[in-house]
C-alpha cells in the first residue's frame, strides 16, 4: 500500500535538497519560501504519478517543463544567460545525485539480487528494477550531494589557491632553490630589528645543503637550541642564518630559524620581480598539504619590488 503523503514528504525532501545544492553551486541565496515553493512543486508531480488517469502528463516535453518551472519558481528567470547556467546545474546535480543511487544500489546489492533485478525486452534491450527502502533511498542521495559539494568545494579552492600561486626562485652562493608559492595577504611577519619581511619556505627543499641535525631541530621547533649550539657543529651558511620570533596560534613567542638569500626571484603572469631584501623563515613540515605551493611570500615583497626591482620583458 502506497500512501500519498509519503510520497508527497519523500519527494519535498528531495527536491529541496537538489534546489539546495542547485543554489550553493550557483553562488545564490534563494529565498526560502521559493525554495519551499519549488520543491512543493515536485513533490506534487511525483503524488500525481498514483492517479493513472493523469498519466498523461509524465511525458518527457512534460518533464522538462516542469524543471523548468521549479527552476524558475526558486530562482526567478534573471536573464537567458544566469537562467540557462541554472538549469545545466539543477541537471548536473541531479545527475550526480542519480548517479550516487545507482552507484550505492550496485555496492550494496549481492550477485544473485542485482541479476533478479534485471530483465530484458523483445528487442534485445536490457532494464534494471531498483528495489530502494525510502530510508535508503535518502540516504543513498545525501551521500552524493555531500559528495558533490565536497568535490566542488576542493575545486573552488584550488582554483582561488591557484589564482595566487607564483613561481619563487631563491640564490644562496652558487644553490638556487625554485618552488611555488603562495602570495598570503595574511603574512605580515618581519624580522623585528631590520623589518625585512620574512617569507616561509619548506626546509625540506634545503635538505641537500643543510645538515640533518638543522633539520631535526627545525622540525622539532627547537631552532633557538640550534642557534646556541653552532660553535658545536660547522655549517656553510651559519654567516647567514637569523632567529625570527613570532607569536603561534593559541602559544607564545616561538622562534623561525631564517637565512638571508642572495636574491629572490618571483615570477608572475608573465613578468619577473627580484629582491635582496628578504628572509627565507625554514618551516619543518608541510605548508600546503596537497602540495600546490612550498612557500609562503610576504604581500610586501609583491608591491615593494615592483617599484624598484627589475622587469622581464
Amino acid at each position: 500500500m502506497v500512501y500519498i503523503d509519503l510520497v508527497f514528504l519523500l519527494n519535498f525532501v528531495i527536491d529541496g535538497g537538489l534546489l539546495y545544492v542547485t543554489a550553493w553551486v550557483r553562488g545564490v541565496r534563494p529565498r526560502k519560501r521559493r525554495l519551499t515553493a519549488a520543491a512543493a512543486i515536485g513533490a506534487c508531480y511525483a503524488a500525481m504519478m498514483l492517479f493513472p488517469p493523469v498519466s498523461f502528463l509524465f511525458t518527457f516535453a512534460i518533464k522538462i517543463a516542469l524543471s523548468l518551472l521549479m527552476i524558475w519558481t526558486a530562482f526567478g528567470f534573471g536573464g537567458l544567460q544566469t537562467f540557462s547556467r541554472h538549469v545545466a546545474a539543477f541537471y548536473g546535480v541531479n545527475f550526480a545525485a542519480a548517479g550516487a543511487v545507482l552507484g550505492g544500489y550496485y555496492l550494496l546489492q549481492s550477485s544473485s539480487e542485482l541479476w533478479n533485478g534485471l530483465w530484458f525486452t523483445r528487442s534485445g534491450g536490457m532494464g534494471l528494477e531498483l528495489n530502494l527502502g525510502l530510508l535508503l533511498l535518502a540516504v543513498l542521495l545525501a551521500a552524493g550531494l555531500l559528495i558533490y559539494r565536497s568535490v566542488l568545494s576542493a575545486r573552488r579552492r584550488r582554483e582561488q589557491i591557484g589564482q595566487h600561486v607564483v613561481w619563487v626562485t631563491v640564490y644562496i652562493d652558487d644553490k638556487e632553490c625554485k618552488c611555488k608559492g603562495l602570495v598570503d595577504t595574511g603574512n605580515h611577519l618581519y624580522d623585528p630589528l631590520t623589518r625585512i619581511p620574512v617569507m616561509v619556505m619548506e626546509a625540506a627543499l634545503w635538505r641537500e645543503e643543510l645538515p640533518a641535525s638543522w633539520l631535526e631541530r627545525i622540525r622539532e621547533s627547537e631552532v633557538d637550541r640550534l642557534v646556541s649550539g653552532l660553535g658545536e657543529e660547522s655549517g656553510v651558511w651559519q654567516d647567514r642564518l637569523r632567529l625570527v620570533p613570532y607569536r603561534g596560534i593559541n602559544r607564545g613567542t616561538q622562534f623561525m630559524l631564517a637565512l638571508k638569500p642572495d636574491r629572490v626571484r618571483i615570477e608572475q603572469e608573465g613578468r619577473s620581480i627580484e629582491t635582496h631584501r628578504v628572509l627565507i623563515g625554514l618551516d619543518g613540515g608541510k605548508l600546503s598539504a596537497d602540495d600546490v605551493y612550498q612557500a609562503i611570500i610576504h604581500p610586501s615583497l609583491m608591491s615593494e619590488s615592483n617599484e624598484s626591482s627589475s622587469h622581464d620583458g
